[in-house]
């Protein structure tokens, strides 16, 4: 049954009146479409009949997956069968009136299904459309599938995650999908600036290793330049030195330390200010070429301190450090709170329920105002009417 779109349709913002037909699943195309939805883009979600399949994926709360409500926030729901003549032609109908469409297809199936770049642009020619992949729609590894972890294994980043000794890790992220799907809405905003000049849209091809690949500043520096290639180095940076996490007596204190100022300041505090003169200590470089005596000397000042203990010695310092948070206490504490990070949305079946908010702070837009992301085929009728001006098939 579909459900009639209630005047406000969410937070309004830089994007009203931007029509985005958002043919992805899972995780890296819907958290893309979910920041534009945030800054109040009409999206319209379109699935198969089955459903997103990250409605079927947990945690569940009275069967709703608490992961398809995060990232399908803001969007209206429409259900189509993309194997049925008249579920491609409604498709094609919408993307003709379509400021943006965004797909994750494997490369190929858009084109099969009739929503490929060329033929809609020809109805269309002020269409961008967006396409994510694992690897992109050319190159030697187009065809192949990719999920998250495949990309962080292909692209370099589990090389580099991990203890120096140890096997490599994965980030505790999905961070291929998420970066992926924030590459994506840059290049779409890019590409809606260039279209107030031009009238004319563009094709975007974004492939989730290249957007990690992107990600690697630190470690192409080191193949760059550096005397020995990037590889783990745990919970210490693989430049600066001290950067990284030290023991404390109940915990751990993180400690970063850039500038022979903030080392000066860092050595004082543990009580070995002649250090800070000492010449093998006297740049960035070479403190981290005795990155040992050093992580020696702070880990056995801060095993004898608390984590508040240590961490009051360093800020009256003036040295950057913190305290290593769980997710809940992140999650729940001052910070999130003060900056509105997350809110709580109305659901129609679960009440109040925890909602994400794009992390930007734009003067003027206010949050707090996210809608639940859709049940299947919600707005079906609804946005008929309003992209087509014909709730008829």
């Amino acid at each position: 049954m579909s459900t009639p779109l209630s005047a406000d349709r969410g937070p309004g913002g830089p994007l009203a009146g931007v029509k985005i037909l958002d043919f992805t699943r899972v995780l890296s195309g819907p958290y893309c479409t979910a920041l534009l939805a945030d800054l109040g883009a009409d999206v319209v979600k379109v699935e198969s009949p089955q459903g997103d399949e990250y409605r079927h994926i947990g945690p569940f709360r009275n069967g709703e997956s608490a992961l398809f409500q995060l990232v399908n926030r803001n969007k209206q729901g429409i259900a189509l069968d993309l194997k049925s003549p008249p579920g491609r032609s409604l498709a094609a109908q919408l993307a003709a009136r379509a400021d943006v469409l965004v797909e994750n297809f494997r490369p190929g199936v858009a084109a099969r299904l009739g929503l490929g770049y060329p033929s809609l642009s020809a109805r269309n020619p002020a269409l961008i459309h967006a396409s994510i992949s694992g690897f992109g729609q050319s190159g030697p590894l187009r065809e192949l599938p990719a999920f998250d972890l495949v990309a962080q294994a292909m692209s370099g980043f589990m090389a580099l995650t991990g203890e120096p000794l140890g096997p490599p890790m994965k980030s505790g992220e999905s961070i291929g999908d998420l970066a992926a799907g924030l590459f994506c809405s840059w290049a779409i905003l890019a590409a809606l600036f260039e279209r107030t000049r031009t009238g004319r849209g563009r094709q975007i091809d974004v492939a989730m290793v290249d957007a990690l690949i992107a990600m690697l500043p630190t470690a192409v520096a080191q193949w760059m330049f550096g005397a020995a290639p990037p590889t783990r180095n745990g919970n210490r940076h693989p430049i600066s030195t001290p950067f990284g996490v030290y023991p404390s007596s109940d915990g751990y204190v993180v400690i970063c330390v850039l500038s022979s100022a903030q080392f000066a300041a860092l050595t004082a505090c543990i009580g070995r200010p002649e250090l800070a003169a000492d010449p093998r200590y006297a740049s960035d470089e070479l403190r981290t070429r005795h990155e040992p005596q050093i992580t020696s000397l702070l880990t056995n000042w801060s095993r004898t301190l608390t984590v508040a203990a240590a961490l009051e010695r360093l800020h009256a310092a003036g040295v950057p450090a913190s305290r290593v948070e769980s997710p809940e206490e992140v999650f729940t504490g001052s910070h999130v709170r003060e900056r509105a990070v997350l809110s709580t949305t109305a659901h129609p079946l679960l009440g109040a329920i925890p909602a994400m908010e794009q992390p930007v702070h734009f003067s003027g837009l206010g949050r707090g105002r996210q809608r639940p992301a859709p049940a299947l085929d919600e707005h079906h009728q609804a946005v008929l009417e309003r992209w087509l001006g014909d709730v008829d098939e």
